[in-house]
């Protein structure tokens, strides 16, 4: 299957990141290098880094990021300053992070990411370690009602779990179908009006399988500290869990004196490390929603360093 994805907030990102023809920069989710392409198509003396741990997108980055000055590495990007060490850069212009699950990965059905399609339960972005089938079948029933409550802010968890572990004591389970059957049996019909039953559940096995939160709260310091002085740090992100952590995170970043308000002086020196681009995050226009409909949901947050 050919590597399809349209890239999110395509025009908006590029322009945030304001991109020098001589600058280095980093796309820490290269995917179908949508964006990674028009970031190289703006360099000269420039260099852009895209990185991604999934082998096939490693693949198509490779093929449309040819002849121009990038270069792409197999990485989790919570490793980028690795990364960037070992090509001997200590500091770059900016950093991109589209947080998104690709086109590719949802609609490749044996990538086991979505619930409408019949597919080994896997849902890996790295294609090794833990599976989503690992998950479902060997969790106990806390744990898994906690990470449906924690990463899917689902308000049935419990009643999922139970009923999973109910129905994995018959036979092992398998594929998204059968998961996704299983989920909506135990859903209250009165409320599956809120979309597909199974939503929920199956990003919070993705974020669970994938340590996504994990390796988004680690890359958040470590990116910024990447920055050079002015350098853009822009986020995409596409459910409320990540934005939050990306918003507060922000917030800290652009904080100055912490002192209780009844110090009359300042004592502890701290000054705001960056400056927001925008108070509010920026969401896709009436007509990439129209062009895209999965793009509804995302948001990009830009951060400037001081």
């Amino acid at each position: 299957m050919e590597f399809n994805h349209i890239s999110v907030l395509l025009n908006e990102t590029i322009s945030a990141l304001n991109i020098k023809a001589d600058g280095i920069y980093i796309d820490g989710t290269a995917g179908g290098a949508g964006h990674s392409k028009e970031i190289a198509k703006k360099l000269k003396n420039g260099l852009l880094l895209a990185l991604d741990q999934d082998p096939d997108a490693i693949k198509i980055a490779t093929e449309r990021l040819y002849g121009l000055p990038a270069k792409v590495i197999r990485s989790n990007f919570a490793d980028m300053d690795k990364v960037a060490k070992n090509e001997g850069i200590n500091k770059v212009d900016g950093i991109l992070l589209d947080l998104g699950v690709s086109s590719y990965q949802l609609d490749t059905a044996e990538r086991g990411f979505s619930y409408h399609k019949e597919s080994r339960l896997d849902m890996r972005m790295s294609q090794s370690g833990l599976s989503a089938e690992d998950v479902v079948n060997d969790f106990t029933a806390q744990e898994l009602s906690d990470i449906f409550f924690r990463f899917g802010e689902e308000k049935f968890s419990k009643r999922i779990a139970d009923r999973i572990i109910a129905e994995r004591q018959k036979a092992r389970i398998t594929t998204t179908t059968q998961l996704a059957d299983i989920i909506a049996s135990a859903y209250p019909a009165a409320a599956r009006r809120d979309g597909h039953p199974a939503r929920k559940c199956f990003q919070a096995i993705r974020i669970a399988v994938n340590g996504e939160l994990d390796r988004l709260n680690e890359v958040l310091d470590i990116a910024f500290d990447l920055l050079k002085k002015d350098g853009v740090l822009a986020i995409i992100t596409f459910h409320s869990l990540e934005d939050r952590m990306v918003k507060l995170r922000f917030k800290e970043y652009c904080t100055g004196c912490t002192c209780p308000p009844d110090i009359p002086v300042c004592v502890c020196g701290k000054t705001p490390r960056g400056h927001l681009l925008t108070r509010k995050p920026i969401e896709p226009t009436d007509e990439e929603l129209k062009n895209n409909p999965r793009s509804r949901s995302a948001k990009l947050r830009v951060i400037i360093k001081n």
